[in-house]
């Protein structure tokens, strides 16, 4: 299934052929091999009610984690367990690795990106310890949040099914 929406959440399928021209695309990738959902199906109320961004969530079954779009890398969390990316188009993505995984204070993630770092699809962010986070009782699922929804023009994401890491899963376009 995939959702075609404008950043109201409105279905903007009808109107895609009438794409301005002066809006970016950015293409969002897999950021590990597993099953992709909605975000709003995470285990966490913050995530799943979309305040810290929409996008989408990977169950995943291999702890590498692979940057989602092209970009630069502009935040790197103290705990690891987070890292924020700028693409030049303008879109601000957090990609937060586990939930309630902060109180793990880094343990099981081997973060390895760098602020200022540029990153694509085939770059590993981090190599997650999936066993350790499940020991610790902690949810796996590996988020990508669209954080400045305000600059979105409308983005399309698959939300089911199984996907391979790296993979093309959407495309995000910007506002001009």
């Amino acid at each position: 299934m995939r959702f075609n929406l404008n950043k109201e959440g409105e279905d903007k399928m009808f109107g895609f052929f009438k794409k301005n021209k002066n809006n970016k695309e950015v293409v969002v990738y897999a950021l590990a091999s597993g099953d992709i959902v909605p975000i709003t199906q995470v285990n966490d109320p913050v995530f799943a009610g979309k305040m810290m961004g929409d996008g989408f969530a990977i169950l995943p079954t291999s702890g590498v984690i692979t940057s989602p779009v092209k970009g630069e890398i502009v935040n790197v969390f103290p705990t690891l367990h987070a890292v924020g990316i700028k693409t030049p188009e303008g879109l601000e993505v957090l990609v937060h690795m586990g939930i309630d995984t902060v109180e793990l204070k880094g343990a099981p993630f081997q973060t390895t990106v760098t602020v200022g770092q540029k990153v694509d699809e085939n770059t590993v962010l981090s190599t997650v310890d999936l066993e350790a986070l499940n020991e610790a009782g902690k949810d796996t699922a590996m988020m990508v949040l669209f954080t400045n929804m305000d600059k979105l023009d409308t983005f399309s994401i698959a939300t089911e099914g199984s996907v391979d890491g790296k993979s093309e899963v959407g495309k995000v376009t910007m506002k001009p």
